[in-house]
C-alpha cells in the first residue's frame, strides 16, 4: 500500500510550510533495551501538496524512523489494535497468486529451470560465434517469464546469475540487451527483488572484468530506478564532479554492500525477539561480527566517496578541528568578560587614586549620595551596569545633575551624545590626574561583580561566578584513568579499517606487532572487534601503517581523527617513505609550483621540458620520466611500462601535475605537445586506464576552449582526447559532462574545419548525452543515499545512546558541512572595480539599474574593465549587461583575459562575438582556477562605434557546497525525532504529573548527547548552533509548550511543580530530607530549561524607568522586551501565574493583619529567592515576579486594596521616623525601609497606585510639619517615584524647598526695615536737636504741629503694626514661615485658620505682618500679572519651641498660643479657649490633653458652671527635684483607615469616574475613542458638572481637582474587569464591551450658584524660634517664653 495515507492524525512542523505525516509501518525489531521497536515511514508534504484524495505520489520525499511503542500511542494512535498494541507491518502476499493453478505453477516453474539449464548450454556452445536464434528465443522465452510475479522466486536460483553473468560479458550486443531485459523484467516487481538481484550481481568477483561499457550501464540504469524513489535529495545548483562509469560501479557495489548489511543488522534486531530461547551470547556475538563488518564497509563508502567527489584534493590537510567545545544551544557571543561587552574587553581598565569604588559602601543608597555630594561637572565617570542604551564598562564626562528621573547628564564616548543615568550607577574616575592604568580586566570585572551586591535589582544578563549552571547537560565526570591509556572503540575501529586495507605480507606484520603487544594471542575478527588498544601500541601501528599503505589509502589516514588525535613521531634514521607524506601535505604546492615552472619563458638550459615540470616531486616525478622514456624508444619496453604504471596507480599526483600542465600558457608547446604523446601511447596500455583521468580531463577542456592554443597542439590534443574515448567511453561521458562538444565546435569554426577526428570526437561526445544524464542521477541517488545513511546512523545513536565507530564518519561530515562558515556573495567577489576612462561613472557597472551605464572615453579596442578578485574566489559566472538600444555605443567584440597581476594580464580565457539583440553577454562560466585579476576587453562596437556603454557587470562567486542541503537533511531529521519524543514524554506527564520530575535527567541526556556528537563530528559553529538550534525547537520548545499550557481545571503541569517547590521550600534546608531531593530536581529543570539564551534587548531598569511624561510602567511589554522565542515567554507566564497564586492567598489570609506589611515583604523576599533559585537573576522573571505580584493585587476589592496602600504608606512613615534614633535600631529601621521600597515598587502602573500616593501624601505632610524635612525623604522618592501617578510628593518636597528661598529672602527683608527704621530713628534725635533751641515760638503753632503729628499717627496704624516687634523689649523670637500650596499638600479643611489679631501675642504678630506684605510684593511682579495673585491663609499647622523654666517645651502652634495665653493670666476655660480660637472641640482637647499629662505644665480643675474645666499653671515648688530638659508635647500623629469615611470616598469617586467613562464610550458606539480624546472628554464633563458631593470633596482634600492620570486609572480598572476593550487593530481605540453595575453617587456644585472655579488659596503654617536681643530685661517670674 505504498502511498496510501492510513495514519495521518498527526502532524509535525519541519519547517515553514513544510509538514510530515506518519504514512506506513514498515518493519519492527527489538530495540537496546529489549522493548519492541516499529520503523514508520513518514512523508514530507509541503503546504498545498495534500489533495482531496488519498493517494500520494511515491515518489515524494519520506523519512524512516524508528519509534518505541510510547511514542507511537503518543503520535500515531491509529497504529494501535483494540488491544493497545501495535499493529505489525503488513505481510501482503501476492494476491495475483489466486489466479494460477497450483498445477499450473508447478509446472511453470518446471519450464524456467530448464530454459535456465538450456540457455546456459546454448551460450557454451556459441563462445565466440554469432550467437545463433535458438538462444535468442530462450532468453525472450525466460525474459517473459521473469515478468510474472508468483515466479520471481524460481528466478532466485543461483544459476540464474550465472547465466546473467554470462550474458552481460558476452562480446554479442544482442545477448547483452537480452540480459537487461530479463533483468530489468525480475526488477519490475518490487523494489526488495531489484535490489537483490542487483546486490547479487554486483558482489561477483570480477564483475568489472567482464562488463562492457554497455553492461555495465545497463545495471547502473536499474540502480539508478531503485534508487530514484529511495532518496529524492536535490543537489540543484551544486555541481557534481565527472565520475567515469567504473568507479560510479564500485561505489554501487559498496552501497549495495552497506545497504544489505544495514538490512540484515535490522533482520537480526528483528530476529533476536523471536529467538530469545537462543543463547545470549551467540546472539551478541553474530550481531557484534554484523556491526563491524557494516561499520567497515560504510568506512570504505565514504573513503571511495570522498575521493570520487575529489573532496581529499579540493582543500590541503585539514588540522585539528578549531571548534571551540562550548554550547551548541546558545548563540555564539562575541568575546567579551564577565559584565563587560565586548568593545570594553580590554587588558587594562584605569581607576580613580582619589574616589572610592561603590565595593565599600554597605549599601546602594549610602554609594548614591556620595556620588552625588562628590560629583563635579567636568569629572570622568564609568557606567557600572547596564541601563537602556548605555552598557556597563562605558566611559564619559559628567555635565549637570537635577531633580528628575534619572538625575545625572553624562556625555557618553560610546554614543557621542549626552544621556541621563542614576547616581549609583556611576564609578568616579575624577579628572584626568586623578585616573591611574593600573587595573585589569577580570580584577575590574570581580570589582564591578562585588560592587553589584549592594544594588537593588541584579544585573539582567546571567552570567554566573561558578560554571555549574553554564552548560548544565555538561555535568562533570570523572574521566577513567584506564580509558585515556586506552582507544575507545570508535578510533580502534578507524584504526582497524586500514589494517584490513593491507595485503599479503603488510597485513601479517601488523597483526605480528599486535599479537607482540598482546602476549601472542590468537586474533580472529571476533577478538579484534573487541580490543583494547593501549595508546603506545596505537602510535606503533600507525607509524607501520605509513611505511605500508598506498597512495590512496594513506590520504585518508591523514585525514583521519585517530591519527591526527594520536600522530606519531617518526623514529630517527628512518626515513619512511617521504614521496608520499610530501605529496598529500604539499598537494596544492606542488602542483602550483609546478604551473609556474611551466608558465615561465624557456630560458633555462635546454633539457627535457617535462623533467623541469616534475622535478618538484621527487622519486615520484622520476616514475614520469621514466615512463616517458620507456614509450618514446623504438623497442616499447611492455613490461617496464606496466609496472611504472603500477608505481603511478599508487603515486598519480606526478600523473595529474602532468595532464594539469595543458591548461597552461600557449608559449608551452613543446611541453604540450611531448605531454599530449605521452598521453597517447599510455592509452594503449590497459593499466593505464586505471589512473585518475577523471580528475584531470577539466585541463584539456580548458585547453579546447582556449583561443590561444596552437593548431598543432590542438590537433594532437584532439587525437588524444579521440584515442581516450574510443578505447572508454566513461571518457566521452566524462567530456559530455564538462561541455567538451561545445568547445569543439568553437574550434572547428576557428580553424574552418580543418581538424582531423574533431568531427568524429564531437558526435562521439555527443552520442553520450544519455549516459552522461545517468551518471549525474547515479552520483546524486549513491550521495544522497549516504547521507541518509549517516542521517539514520545519527538517530541510532540518539536513541541507543551508543557511539558511532564507523571510520570516517567525521570526515564525511566535514566535507558535507564544507561551506558552513563561509558566505561570499555576488557583490563582494571583487575588491575593487577599475575602467580605462571616466572612472567617476565605474560604480554604475555594480549599482544594479539598467537604466544607469557606465560610458567609456577614448580609440577604438582600448576600453576595458579589471576586476580584482577577492583571494580564492572562484568565477562562477561572469556576466554583462548591454542594451541594444545603444546602437553603436553597444559592444560587438568582447575578449576576456586573466592573469595574477595587472601586468601579466596575457591568458585569454575566452572570446564572445555579441549580437545586436543581446541583453545579457555571459563572458566566463565555471572557472575551475583563481585569476587574481581579470580584464574585460572591448575590441569593437556595434556599427563601427568608437566608445562603448555598459549597463553593468554580474559576477557570481563560488559554486554553492552540499552544506545547505545537508543542514536541511540533518535539521528534517532531527526536528521529527525530537518532536515525536517530545510528544511521548509530554504524554507521560498529561497522565502522572509526578513524571515531570524525571524530565530533567531526560533532557540532560538528550542535550548532553547532542552536544558530544558536535564536538566530535561537526567542523566549525555554524553546524553546531543549526543542530542545537533544531534540537531545542523540536525537544524543549513543544515540551515547554506543553507543561505550561493549563488543563481544565486552569493549572499547567509546570505551575503545578511550582507550587510544590513553593510551598516546601522550608523544608527543603535539610539536605537528607525529601524535600531537599524534591527541590534539587525542580531547580535542575528549570535552570535546564532556561539555558538558552539568545541576543536579549539591554536591559531595562525597573527601579529607575526612562523618564518621560507618562510615569507608569507596564510589566507585561517588559516582560517580553527581548526575548526571542517562545519558550522564556511560557515560562515567564508559568512562573507569573504560580506567584500570583501564591500573593493572592497570602493576600487573603493576612490583609488585615497588624503586621501584613513586614510579613509581606518577607513573603515578596522569598518569592524573590525562589526566583534566583529556580531561574537566576534573569530580567525575564524578576519582571514575571512583579507582574504575578501586580496581579493579586489587582484583585483585591477597592477598599481592600485601599486598606493594603493605606498600611504600606503607613508602615514607611514609621521606617522614617524610627531611621531618626539612630544607632543600631536606626540601621535596622533603614533595612526595613529598603526591603519596602523594593515591594512598593510593583504598585507603579497599577491602579492602587493612586490610592497609595493619596494616603503617603497625607503621612509624609503630617511627618513634614512635625518633624522637618531630611535626605531620607528624596531618596525614598528617587526610589519610588514611578508609584506616583500625580507626583504629589515630590511637589511637596519642591514646596519646601521654595519655601525655605523665600525665608531666606525674608530674613534681608527684615533686616532691610530694621535698618531704614533704625535710620529713621537718628534723623529724628539730628532733627530734636537742631530744633531744641527755638523756645520763643507760639503756642497756637506748637498745637496745630500736634494736630498735624495726631492725624499722621492716625494714618499709620497699619504700620505701626507691622513694626510692633520691632520695640519689643524681651527676648524676640525667630519664627519661620513655610508656604503650603493646597495642590500638593493635603490640607484637610478650611475652617482652621489662625487669626493673628486675636491669638498670637504682638511681637509674633508684628513678624507675621511682615510676612504678608513680602509675600504681596513678592507676588507682584510684572511676569506674574497675568495669573491670579495668590492669598496667605494662616493656619494652626507648625510646631514650636518654649522655654518653661529649665524645660524646653517642644509644642504644637495650638499649643504654643495656649501656654502663651497663660502668661497674663492664672487660670482660663476651655469654653473661652474654645470661643477665641475657632478651633474644633476635638483639635483643642487633643492639644490640651498632653498640657495636662504628667509631664505637661497645666493642671485641668473641674468647675461648676464650667463646661470643659479650668486650666492653670501646675505649681512645682512641692516637687523633689525641679524638672530639665527637654519635653515633647506634640500630638502624636493619628493614622488614617481607610474603611472609614476617607476610603469610602475614593471609592466614590472612582464609581463616578467610571460611569462617565461607560456614559461617554456608549455614546460612540462601536467605534470608540482615542484614549487621549477619552481623557480631555472626561476631564471636561468632570469640571462642568455634577461635581462630586460636598462630603466627597472635603474629605479629598483636594477640591474637586481630577486629573488625566486618575481617569487612566479608571481606563485600566475598566479594562482589566473587560467593561472596556481594545481594537484589535488599533490598541489606542477603546469602546465600550459589556454593561457594567456602578452605583452613581449623588452630586452637587461644589459652589452653589457660582459658574467659574474657586480662586486659587495658599496655606502656610509657621515655625517660631526666639534669638537673644540685648536689651531683653532679666525675670525671675515663670512664664512661657517662645524658643521657637
Amino acid at each position: 500500500m505504498v502511498g496510501e495515507l492510513r495514519y495521518r492524525e498527526f502532524r509535525v512542523s519541519l519547517g515553514p510550510g513544510l509538514h510530515a505525516y506518519p504514512d506506513e509501518l514498515i518493519r519492527q525489531r527489538v530495540g537496546h533495551d529489549g522493548h519492541p521497536e516499529y520503523q514508520i515511514r513518514w512523508l514530507i508534504l509541503r503546504r498545498g501538496e495534500e489533495g482531496e484524495g488519498n493517494q500520494v505520489d511515491c515518489k515524494a520525499e519520506h523519512i524512516l524512523l524508528w519509534m518505541s511503542n510510547d511514542e507511537i500511542y503518543a503520535n500515531c494512535h491509529k497504529m494501535l489494535g483494540e488491544d493497545g498494541q501495535v499493529i505489525g507491518p503488513s505481510q501482503e502476499t501476492a494476491g495475483e497468486a489466486g489466479a494460477l493453478d497450483k498445477s499450473v505453477l508447478g509446472e511453470m516453474e518446471t519450464d524456467v529451470k530448464s530454459l535456465i539449464q538450456r540457455a546456459l548450454r546454448q551460450l557454451e556452445e556459441c563462445v565466440g560465434t554469432v550467437p545463433p536464434a535458438p538462444l535468442l528465443h530462450t532468453v525472450h522465452v525466460l525474459s517473459a517469464y521473469a515478468s510474472i510475479e508468483p515466479l520471481a522466486g524460481v528466478f532466485k536460483d543461483p544459476r540464474v546469475l550465472d547465466l546473467l553473468m554470462h550474458m552481460l560479458s558476452s562480446p554479442d550486443y544482442q545477448i547483452r540487451w537480452s540480459a537487461g531485459r530479463m533483468i530489468q523484467a525480475l526488477a519490475s516487481h518490487d523494489a526488495g527483488t531489484r535490489t537483490q538481484i542487483l546486490l547479487s550481481l554486483s558482489q561477483q568477483e570480477a564483475i568489472e572484468k567482464h562488463l562492457d561499457f554497455d553492461s555495465r550501464c545497463a545495471l547502473l540504469a536499474l540502480f539508478a530506478q531503485a534508487t530514484l524513489s529511495e532518496h529524492p535529495m536535490s543537489f540543484e545548483g551544486i555541481q557534481l564532479p565527472q565520475v567515469p562509469g567504473r568507479l560510479l560501479f564500485s561505489l554501487v557495489k559498496h552501497y549495495l554492500h552497506v545497504t544489505s548489511l544495514l538490512d540484515q543488522l535490522n533482520d537480526s534486531a528483528a530476529d533476536t525477539g523471536a529467538q530469545s530461547s537462543s543463547a545470549p551470547e551467540e546472539l551478541s556475538g553474530e550481531r557484534g561480527r554484523l556491526e563491524l563488518e557494516f561499520s567497515m564497509a560504510m568506512g570504505t563508502l565514504i573513503s571511495e566517496l570522498v575521493q570520487a567527489m575529489r573532496w581529499d584534493w579540493a582543500s590541503s590537510r585539514p588540522g585539528p578541528l578549531a571548534r571551540s567545545s562550548s554550547s551548541i544551544f546558545q548563540p555564539q557571543l562575541a568575546d567579551a568578560g564577565l559584565g563587560l561587552p565586548p568593545t570594553q574587553a580590554q587588558p587594562a581598565l584605569r581607576r580613580s587614586r582619589r574616589f572610592r569604588p561603590r565595593s565599600e559602601f554597605a549599601s546602594g543608597n549610602t554609594y548614591a549620595l556620595y556620588v552625588r555630594d562628590t560629583l563635579q561637572p567636568g569629572m570622568r565617570v564609568r557606567m557600572l551596569d547596564d541601563f537602556e542604551e548605555i552598557s556597563a564598562g562605558d566611559e564619559g564626562e559628567f555635565r549637570q545633575s537635577n531633580s528628575g528621573v534619572p538625575p545625572v547628564q553624562v556625555l557618553w564616548e560610546s554614543t557621542g551624545r549626552t544621556y541621563w543615568v542614576h547616581w549609583h550607577m556611576l564609578e568616579i574616575l575624577g579628572f584626568e590626574e586623578d585616573i591611574e592604568d593600573m587595573v585589569e580586566a577580570d580584577e575590574y570585572q570581580g570589582a564591578a561583580v562585588s560592587g553589584a551586591q549592594g544594588v537593588a535589582l541584579p544585573s539582567w544578563r546571567w552570567k554566573p561566578m561558578t560554571e555549574l549552571y553554564a552548560v548544565p547537560y555538561v555535568l562533570p565526570e570523572d574521566e577513567d584513568a584506564e580509558e585515556k591509556e586506552h582507544l575507545t572503540q570508535a578510533e580502534w575501529w578507524e584504526l582497524l579499517f586500514f589494517i584490513k586495507k593491507l595485503d599479503g605480507p603488510d597485513h601479517q606484520e601488523v597483526l605480528q606487532i599486535l599479537q607482540e603487544n598482546l602476549d601472542g594471542e590468537v586474533l580472529d575478527d571476533e577478538i579484534l572487534a573487541e580490543l583494547a588498544v593501549p595508546v603506545e601500541l596505537a602510535q606503533d601501528l600507525l607509524l607501520a601503517l605509513l611505511q605500508r599503505l598506498d597512495d590512496s589509502t594513506l590520504r585518508d589516514l591523514l585525514n583521519c581523527r585517530v591519527y591526527r588525535k594520536y600522530t606519531p613521531e617518526a623514529p630517527a634514521g628512518q626515513p619512511g617513505y617521504p614521496s608520499l607524506l610530501e605529496a598529500q601535505a604539499q598537494t596544492q604546492e606542488s602542483a602550483d609550483a609546478a604551473r609556474v615552472k611551466a608558465e615561465e619563458p624557456l630560458t633555462q638550459p635546454p633539457g627535457s621540458p617535462l623533467r623541469r615540470l616534475v622535478e618538484g616531486y621527487g622519486p615520484a616525478g622520476k616514475i614520469v620520466l621514466d615512463l616517458e622514456q620507456a614509450v618514446s624508444s623504438e623497442g616499447t619496453q611492455e613490461s617496464e611500462v606496466k609496472s611504472l604504471l603500477l608505481l603511478l596507480q599508487l603515486q598519480p599526483q606526478p600523473f595529474l601535475a602532468l595532464m594539469r600542465s595543458l591548461d597552461t600558457p600557449a608559449a608551452n608547446k613543446a611541453l604540450h605537445l611531448a605531454i599530449l604523446r605521452v598521453l597517447t601511447r599510455l592509452v594503449d596500455f590497459p593499466e593505464a586506464l586505471l589512473l585518475p583521468w577523471h580528475e584531470a580531463m577539466d585541463a584539456c577542456v580548458a585547453c579546447l576552449r582556449s583561443s590561444n592554443t596552437d593548431r598543432e597542439v590542438l590537433q594532437e590534443l584532439i587525437f588524444f582526447l579521440h584515442h581516450l574515448a574510443s578505447v572508454s567511453r566513461d571518457y566521452a561521458v566524462v567530456l559530455n559532462q564538462l561541455g567538451a562538444r561545445d568547445a569543439i565546435s568553437k574550434a572547428l569554426e576557428k580553424h574552418l574545419g580543418k581538424l582531423d577526428l574533431a568531427q568524429e570526437l564531437r558526435d562521439m561526445v555527443f552520442k553520450c548525452e544519455k549516459h552522461a544524464h545517468l551518471y549525474r542521477k547515479l552520483t546524486t541517488n549513491i550521495l544522497g543515499g549516504c547521507i541518509q545513511m549517516v542521517l539514520g546512523q545519527i538517530e541510532d545513536h540518539r536513541r541507543t545512546h551508543r557511539p558511532i565507530n564507523i571510520p570516517f564518519f567525521d570526515v564525511f561530515l566535514r566535507y558535507l558541512c564544507q561551506g558552513s562558515s563561509v558566505e561570499v556573495k555576488e557583490d563582494k567577489c571583487w575588491e575593487r572595480v577599475e575602467v580605462s576612462s571616466n572612472p567617476h561613472r565605474a560604480s554604475k557597472l555594480t549599482d544594479r539599474n539598467p537604466k544607469t551605464y557606465w560610458e567609456s572615453n577614448g580609440s577604438t579596442g582600448s576600453h576595458y574593465i579589471t576586476l580584482h578578485m577577492q583571494q580564492g574566489v572562484l568565477i562562477r559566472q561572469l556576466t554583462l549587461l548591454v542594451a541594444s538600444e545603444d546602437s553603436s555605443y553597444m559592444p560587438a567584440r568582447v575578449v576576456v583575459f586573466g592573469g595574477d597581476s595587472s601586468s601579466s594580464l596575457n591568458t585569454e580565457l575566452n572570446s564572445v562575438n555579441v549580437m545586436p539583440s543581446a541583453s545579457r553577454v555571459i563572458l566566463l562560466e565555471n572557472l575551475n582556477r583563481f585569476w587574481p585579476v581579470i580584464q574585460i576587453r572591448i575590441k569593437r562596437c556595434q556599427q563601427g562605434g568608437i566608445d562603448t556603454r555598459i549597463r553593468g557587470l554580474e559576477v557570481l562567486g563560488p559554486k554553492p557546497t552540499f552544506w545547505p542541503v545537508f543542514r536541511e537533511q540533518l535539521c528534517r531529521h532531527t526536528r521529527l525525532f525530537y518532536m515525536v519524543r517530545a510528544q511521548a514524554w509530554s504524554q507521560d506527564i498529561v497522565e502522572d504529573r509526578r513524571s515531570l520530575l524525571h524530565l530533567s535527567s531526560r533532557l540532560n541526556g538528550a542535550l548532553r548527547q547532542e552536544q558530544n556528537f558536535a564536538d566530535l563530528f561537526l567542523p566549525d559553529n555554524e553546524a553546531a548552533q543549526a543542530l542545537g538550534k533544531a534540537c531545542w525547537e523540536a525537544l524543549v520548545s513543544p515540551l515547554v509548550q506543553n507543561i505550561t499550557s493549563p488543563d481544565e481545571d486552569g493549572i499547567s503541569p509546570l505551575g503545578w511543580l511550582l507550587d510544590q517547590y513553593l510551598e516546601c521550600r522550608e523544608a527543603a534546608h535539610n539536605p537528607q530530607s525529601r524535600a531537599a531531593a524534591f527541590s534539587s530536581r525542580v531547580r535542575r529543570l528549570t535552570h535546564l530549561l532556561v539555558h538558552v539564551e539568545p541576543c536579549e534587548a539591554p536591559a531595562v531598569a525597573v527601579a529607575t524607568p526612562q523618564p518621560s511624561e507618562n510615569r507608569s510602567h507596564d510589566w507585561s511589554s517588559l516582560a517580553t522586551q527581548g526575548l526571542p522565542s517562545s519558550i522564556l515567554k511560557n515560562l515567564t507566564r508559568c512562573w507569573q501565574a504560580a506567584v500570583e497564586e501564591q500573593v493572592n492567598s497570602f493576600l487573603t489570609s493576612h490583609w488585615q493583619d497588624d503586621d501584613f506589611v513586614p510579613r509581606y515583604c518577607e513573603h515578596f523576599n522569598k518569592l524573590q529567592k525562589s526566583s534566583s533559585e529556580l531561574f537566576g537573576p534573569r530580567a525575564a522573571f524578576l519582571l514575571a515576579l512583579q507582574n504575578g505580584c501586580a496581579g493579586a493585587l489587582l484583585k483585591l476589592p477597592f477598599l481592600k486594596a485601599a486598606h493594603v496602600s493605606e498600611q504600606f504608606a503607613r508602615h514607611i512613615d514609621q521606617r522614617i521616623q524610627g531611621s531618626r534614633i539612630g544607632g543600631a535600631r536606626g540601621m535596622e529601621m533603614l533595612a526595613q525601609l529598603q526591603r519596602c521600597l523594593e515591594t512598593v515598587l510593583i504598585f507603579s502602573g497599577l491602579e492602587i497606585a493612586t490610592t497609595f500616593e493619596h494616603y503617603y501624601q497625607h503621612y509624609m505632610a503630617d511627618r513634614l510639619l512635625s518633624l522637618g524635612s531630611s535626605w531620607l525623604e528624596g531618596a525614598v522618592l528617587e526610589q519610588i517615584g514611578p508609584c506616583f501617578p500625580n507626583r504629589l510628593p515630590q511637589q511637596m518636597l519642591q514646596s519646601l524647598s521654595t519655601s525655605e528661598e523665600l525665608q531666606r529672602q525674608f530674613h534681608v527683608y527684615q533686616l532691610q526695615r530694621l535698618d531704614q527704621e533704625l535710620l529713621k530713628l537718628e534723623d529724628t534725635e539730628k532733627e530734636i536737636q537742631v530744633d531744641h533751641g527755638a523756645s520763643g515760638k507760639e503756642h497756637e503753632r506748637e498745637c496745630e504741629e500736634a494736630k498735624e503729628t495726631g492725624a499722621v499717627a492716625a494714618a499709620d496704624v497699619t504700620e505701626e503694626e507691622e513694626n510692633e516687634d520691632l520695640y519689643y523689649e524681651g527676648t524676640m523670637p525667630e519664627v519661620s514661615v513655610l508656604v503650603l500650596s493646597p495642590r500638593c499638600w493635603p490640607i484637610a479643611s478650611v475652617c482652621h485658620t489662625l487669626n493673628p489679631k486675636t491669638c498670637l501675642p504682638t511681637y509674633l504678630r508684628g513678624t507675621l505682618n511682615q510676612y504678608s506684605n513680602f509675600y504681596n510684593k513678592s507676588q507682584s511682579y510684572p511676569a506674574l500679572e497675568q495669573s491670579p495673585q495668590r492669598q496667605l491663609q494662616w493656619t494652626w499647622l507648625g510646631r514650636a519651641e518654649l522655654q518653661f523654666g529649665d524645660q524646653t517645651l517642644h509644642v504644637s502652634t495650638v499649643q504654643m498660643w495656649l501656654l502663651l495665653y497663660l502668661n497674663n493670666l492664672k487660670e482660663v476655660s476651655i469654653e473661652s479657649l474654645l470661643a477665641l480660637s475657632g478651633l474644633s472641640p476635638d483639635m483643642l482637647n487633643q492639644a490640651v490633653g498632653l498640657l495636662t499629662s504628667p509631664r505637661g505644665p497645666l493642671d485641668l480643675h473641674e468647675q461648676k458652671g464650667v463646661p470643659g474645666g479650668v486650666l492653670k499653671i501646675r505649681d512645682d515648688s512641692e516637687e523633689p527635684r525641679p524638672r530639665r530638659g527637654n519635653v515633647w508635647l506634640i500630638p502624636p500623629q493619628t493614622y488614617l483607615k481607610a474603611e472609614d469615611e476617607d476610603g469610602r470616598n475614593l471609592e466614590k469617586r472612582q464609581n463616578l469616574l467610571n460611569c462617565l467613562i461607560v456614559r461617554i464610550l456608549k455614546a460612540h458606539g462601536d467605534e470608540g475613542l482615542h484614549i487621549d480624546q477619552l481623557v480631555c472628554l472626561v476631564l471636561e464633563a468632570w469640571q462642568k458638572g455634577p461635581c462630586p458631593p460636598r462630603g466627597l470633596v472635603s474629605s479629598l482634600g483636594r477640591g474637586s481637582a481630577c486629573s488625566s492620570t486618575d481617569v487612566l486609572s479608571c481606563i485600566l480598572h475598566l479594562l482589566g474587569k473587560g467593561t472596556v476593550r481594545r481594537h484589535d487593530e488599533r490598541p489606542q481605540r477603546l469602546s465600550y464591551a459589556v454593561p457594567v453595575t456602578v452605583m452613581e453617587p449623588r452630586t452637587e456644585s461644589l459652589n452653589p450658584g457660582s459658574s467659574g472655579p474657586n480662586p486659587p488659596l495658599t496655606f502656610h503654617t509657621l515655625q517660631i524660634r526666639s534669638r537673644a536681643a540685648p536689651y531683653a530685661p532679666c525675670t525671675v517670674t515663670q512664664s512661657f517664653s517662645t524658643f521657637r
